[in-house]
């Protein structure tokens, strides 16, 4: 019970700091606004130290590189996605995979599930597709290349999750700091490689440095929460960060939630209440 709840609060974190991060874009090149959110981050983790201990150990210094550089690939892959479209499409594949392969990994490694759990997990992964589909015409076809990187970018966020899980339990938030700084630094280099590409726009200071602030809380949860549950579970819960998204974006912007976003958003909590009996 305590992991999902941990995975709940991971999954809303992320996606209030989504939901952020757009905002503040929005106003500024990306890569600005990442670095802003970076350091925010970073600083966060830091502070985290002394409270929750870190230590720094092979494992936690490999697997927490690991996860910041499929941190760094997810990002780009995401917003290049983005970019080609459509992600009514698009959206729904980055997320199922987010989810799917975490499941998967967590399922080879031995994990075991109760009834409830074998009805539940189906649902949450069905519920992660409903709840991230956005507007666009439906009858545009995504193209080859859009679609690959839909999946890499899916992967990419995947593989950050799981390399976090596989770090030693009691390294503290070592991999997380290990994690935000490399994943900063290949940020940076990629800053300083397009820098004449970038604009001469200012970055939302505030919000950009919320987005990170909500997004290192959002880590920080899922690691407790999968070195107390099973990654099956932990990873399916935390993929539903686009209803936190969808529900900002309506009550802030007053954007429009489809019909089926709410029929997913009420299959996410049949299904989190199927796994909590687990």
């Amino acid at each position: 019970m305590i992991a999902l709840l941990l995975a709940l609060g991971s999954s809303l974190a992320y996606g209030c700091a989504d939901f952020l991060g757009g905002l503040g874009a929005r106003k500024a090149h990306v890569l600005r606004t990442v670095l802003i959110a970076a350091p925010a981050s970073l600083a966060v983790e830091l502070l985290l130290w002394p409270v929750l201990g870190a230590s720094f150990s092979a494992g936690a210094l490999g697997w927490g590189a690991a996860s910041g550089i499929a941190s760094a690939a997810a990002f780009a892959l995401l917003y290049k996605t983005l970019a080609i479209g459509p992600m009514n499409v698009l959206s729904p594949v980055t997320a199922l995979v987010s989810a799917a392969l975490p499941v998967t990994v967590g399922l080879l490694q031995g994990e075991h599930l109760a009834v409830a759990g074998v009805v539940g997990l189906p649902l949450a992964l069905i519920a992660v597709v409903l709840v991230s589909a956005g507007h666009g015409a439906g009858s545009e076809r995504p193209s080859r290349t859009a679609l690959l990187l839909a999946f890499g970018a899916g992967a990419a966020i995947a593989l950050q999750l799981v390399f976090l899980h596989q770090a030693p339990s009691d390294s503290g938030v070592a991999p997380l700091i290990v994690g935000r700084a490399v994943s900063s630094a290949v940020t940076l280099a990629a800053a300083g490689l397009m820098y004449r590409r970038l604009g001469s726009e200012r970055p939302a200071y505030g919000i950009s440095a919320a987005a990170g602030v909500l997004d290192s809380v959002a880590n920080l949860l899922f690691l407790l929460a999968s070195r107390s549950g099973d990654l099956a579970v932990v990873a399916v819960i935390t993929a539903l960060y686009p209803a936190g998204t969808v529900l900002l974006a309506r009550g802030v912007l007053a954007e429009r939630v489809r019909r089926g976003q709410l029929v997913g958003l009420g299959t996410a909590a049949v299904a989190v209440s199927l796994l909590a009996l687990t």
